[in-house]
């Protein structure tokens, strides 16, 4: 028995991130499926692809640059997709960290986290959307997280972060309106996929609880079964790993 029982068979499905923790661990998860015929991924390491697989299909993408963006478009122009998973984001890197306060907050982390969180999942939609399926249900998923949550925010700090996540749950917000019109049984959505152990989260983990610590390979099934689970009425919106529901 498939996820997708509602979806058309030999799914034609986008992995954006493929070789990231998570993006790795939907893709084979993904492989699981029977329903599942085909899988692009791309990403934009240019190393040997952790999971291997004749269903499956890499790709490059950077994700800082426009004109690779516009040719995903065109390496996937005339295919028919049902699923298009970006499971890309970042919170720190070697040259900075969260700001823990005002102070903290630069230009240059701004334009890089809103770069990659923000306006690249947006690019991607411009390109993807119009290969969605227009007959019969279809998503767009993005991860966002929960700390983008403007009414859950009491915490204060990772501003960069922060209102990276959140300009993207609006621009999710507002691509489901326009793709409402002409294809009402897609869903476009956000999704917070826990605290996961990968490289994004590793040294913000000490004050985790083990229970709340996903592996990648478990936030992936969660994340895969909220998507099965969608239905048109919640495109729009941003949903946690089991499915409830994070307020704007």
């Amino acid at each position: 028995m498939s996820r997708f029982d509602r979806f058309p068979d030999s799914l034609q499905i986008v992995v954006i991130g493929a070789n990231g923790g998570i993006g790795s661990a939907l893709i084979r998860e993904l492989l699981l499926e029977p329903k599942v015929g085909k899988i692009f991924s791309f990403s934009r390491c240019h190393e040997k692809h952790s999971v291997c697989h004749d269903k499956l299909i890499h790709g490059y993408l950077d994700l800082e640059n426009e004109i690779s963006i516009q040719q995903l478009g065109a390496t996937l122009s005339g295919e028919r997709l049902d699923i298009v998973l970006l499971a890309t984001g970042v919170l720190h890197g070697e040259s900075f960290q969260p700001e823990k306060s005002l102070r903290d907050l630069s230009l240059d982390k701004l334009n890089k986290l809103f770069a990659i969180n923000t306006f690249a999942p947006a690019l991607i939609a411009q390109q993807l959307l119009p290969l969605l399926a227009k007959k019969g249900p279809a998503v767009l998923a993005a991860l966002s997280a929960r700390v983008g949550s403007i009414g859950d925010n009491r915490l204060g700090g990772w501003y960069s972060y922060r209102a990276s996540k959140a300009a993207l749950n609006m621009l999710l917000k507002t691509i489901s309106i326009e793709s409402a019109r002409s294809r009402p049984q897609t869903v476009i959505c956000g999704l917070h996929p826990g605290t996961v152990d990968t490289a994004l989260s590793e040294p913000f983990q000490r004050n985790v609880p083990e229970k709340q610590l996903f592996s990648p390979e478990v936030s992936a099934s969660h994340l895969l079964d909220v998507i099965s689970a969608l239905q048109t009425q919640d495109s729009g919106k941003v949903f946690d790993w089991a499915g409830k529901e994070i307020p704007y």
